[in-house]
């Protein structure tokens, strides 16, 4: 009989210094339109399968499969698709920290991960199968989960990460700004909001507003205007399409919403930007 045993002697950062908001999984459609926006928190995005780029701050990435996007708080990006090869992602949105990258980037990094996608793949998934399956302990599982991802990506690569004092707000906001990113064209109420979240939703409009200076709704259709001025700007869409476009009620409604927030009418904002 042989037997080998080996005491692990560790300094292990305390549990709240890191924190697992959300998780998602996207995959684009040819109705996919995305516009440059924050987060309170760090992203990591797990690029599944499919090519497409990422705008941050301005400039495009290339991403295909595999790659690993990592973009700290506050840090203005939006992903985009080539509708020959769509894009399909797993996001994260992790509170508590920053990313260290190398050579003094404080924005983002990109990394391909072919060589461990077995091993991506199987985190990935287990982190959506416990957050679609709410079993028992799905948090703590899933907090655990997030560790061990960071772990191996410090581990394996040039960075390393520091807590971040930033407020990171109510895991409620996060997790309804973020459907209202991904579901602005849909009919949405504040029930719906609610209901997604599981709070109240008189107190999710509050605290909504106390965490973003505007309330959900007021949010949802700026949002829907600011992506009705690249469809006005770069389509040939008619005012009354693009309203059905982006779930308004009417045309009428969105050119009153479009000249109140823009101050002046969408033919107006097309023929200066098309000029």
């Amino acid at each position: 009989m042989s037997c080998k045993r080996y005491d692990i002697t560790m300094d292990v950062a305390p549990r709240e210094a890191v924190k697992l908001i959300y998780i998602s999984k996207s995959r684009f459609g040819g109705d996919w339109h995305s516009i440059l926006h924050t987060h309170k928190c760090a992203e990591l995005f797990y690029c599944v399968n499919g090519c497409g780029q990422f705008n941050i701050g301005g400039t495009l990435h290339g991403v295909s499969q595999d790659d690993l996007v990592i973009i700290n708080p506050m840090v203005e990006h939006t992903e985009l698709s080539l509708n020959s090869n769509p894009l399909e992602y797993v996001v994260l949105g992790v509170e508590g920290i920053d990313f260290l990258f190398d050579k003094g980037n404080e924005r983002f990094s990109q990394m391909n991960c072919g060589a461990t996608r077995e091993e991506m793949l199987f985190l990935f998934r287990s982190l959506l199968r416990e957050v679609d399956g709410r079993g028992e302990a799905c948090e703590t599982i899933c907090q655990d989960l997030l560790e061990v991802l960071l772990l191996w990506l410090v581990r394996d690569n040039a960075f390393t990460v520091r807590p971040n004092t930033m407020p990171g707000g109510s895991k409620e906001c996060a997790a309804a700004k973020r459907y209202l990113d991904e579901h602005y064209t849909e009919n949405l109420s504040l029930n719906d909001l609610a209901a997604t979240t599981h709070v109240n939703k008189y107190y999710l409009s509050h605290e909504f507003s106390r965490e973003y200076n505007i309330s959900p709704i007021n949010y949802l259709i700026r949002k829907r205007i600011e992506e009705s001025k690249s469809l006005l700007a770069s389509t040939n869409y008619s005012i009354s399409e693009i309203s059905n476009m982006l779930g308004f009620s009417s045309a009428s409604y969105f050119s009153q919403s479009f000249r109140r927030l823009a101050d002046m009418t969408p033919a107006q904002y097309r023929k200066s930007a098309q000029g």
